[in-house]
Formats: C-alpha cells, structure tokens, sequence
C-alpha cells in the first residue's frame, strides 16, 4: 500500500484520547497506531480497550507472557506482519525468556515448552486459520491440559487478534518504531519485514 487506508487521530486530540494512550505506554512502551485509527469511531477504540483488558487480564496458569507468545503464533499464521511485531514485543516486555522466543516455532519439540504449551499452540494456529482447522483431537488435548475458564482464556487471546490482524493488514496501519525494532531484532532472522506497514 502506498498510504494507510486511514490515518490515527492524534493522541493528544481530546483528554479521552490523551488516557487511552497512557493505557498502552505501560503496556507497550508506545501508543499504537491501530488505537487510534480505531478512535475515527471512539466506541470502537473504547470497545477495544476493554476487549483487550478483559482477554490479556492474568487469571492463572495462562500467563501474560504465555497469551503474548500465543498472540504472535497466531498473528504469525494470519500474516499480519505489524501485529506480530506488537506480539513478540509484548511477550518479551512481559516476560517470556529469549530462549523460547528464539525457538518458539520448534515448540512441538524444542524442551523450553510443556505438553499443556503445546497443546495451546497447535489449538492456536489451527483456529487463526481460515478455514478453522480446529479437530476433535486438538480440542481433546486442550481438554487434557485445560479446564473450560483457561480455554475461554486461550481463545479469547485468538479472536482477539484476529480482529486485530484483519484491522491492520486491511488498513495497512503504519508500524511504529519501537515495535518495528523489536520486529527486526527478533524476527528478522525469520523472515519478518515490515511488509505493508513501512511507509
């Protein structure tokens, strides 16, 4: 794309705007643009915010770091190169230890993964896919390792980021710095560019 389909309001346009990008400095360390393209329709960043609060909240044994790394599998399967730059940021930014995140495609095998994190990355990928290529055999291992609520957990996280991939790759949201860096730095060895999201 030559240009975003539509450019972010400014964050600091409205007291409103000014807390939304507070909210994602903690979370980020920057204000992403996909927000406040989001913010053209304030409901539907506000919307977001609490989708995004409710899904990525820590409850347990799914960890913050966990949902992070299963986000970039998933962005990764869908092909949206800014929201795996924003995934794999995040999940370094809350914890996830470089060894897995150098190996995180190996985790059917690599040792740094358990049975139960396998379980959620092949449920990941299969159900970021289009067709949805979740089987009864990777539901029943999820069932093996999961009780019902870190389900809902797990598949929150993907349709979360499925909206999320579908937003940005259609408007070819401008890929901010810092997670642009990040990109390069942790991905780039694996492909990554920046793609459509570099202008």
């Amino acid at each position: 794309m030559k240009r975003p389909l539509v450019y972010p309001l400014d964050k600091n346009a409205s007291d409103e705007s000014k807390e939304m990008a507070d909210f994602y400095e903690e979370t980020l360390g920057f204000t992403p643009n996909s927000l406040f393209t989001m913010m053209h329709r304030p409901r539907i960043s506000h919307a977001f915010v609490e989708m995004n609060k409710a899904v990525m909240e820590n409850k347990g044994r799914i960890t913050s770091s966990l949902k992070r790394e299963l986000a970039y599998l998933s962005s990764m399967t869908t092909g949206c190169r800014y929201c795996e730059a924003h995934a794999i940021r995040a999940a370094e930014r809350y914890g996830s230890e470089q060894d897995r995140l150098n190996h995180i495609w190996e985790y059917k095998t690599y040792g740094a993964f358990t049975e139960g994190e396998r379980a959620i990355f092949d449920f990941a990928i299969s159900a970021s896919q289009v067709p949805n290529a979740v089987t009864d055999e990777i539901a029943e291992n999820m069932r093996k390792h999961w009780d019902e609520g870190e389900i809902v957990e797990v598949l929150g996280v993907v349709a979360l980021f499925g909206y999320l991939n579908r937003w940005n790759d259609s408007m070819g949201t401008q890929l901010e710095e810092p997670a642009a860096e990040d990109g390069e730095k942790l991905l780039g060895g694996k492909g990554w560019s920046r793609g459509k999201h570099g202008y």
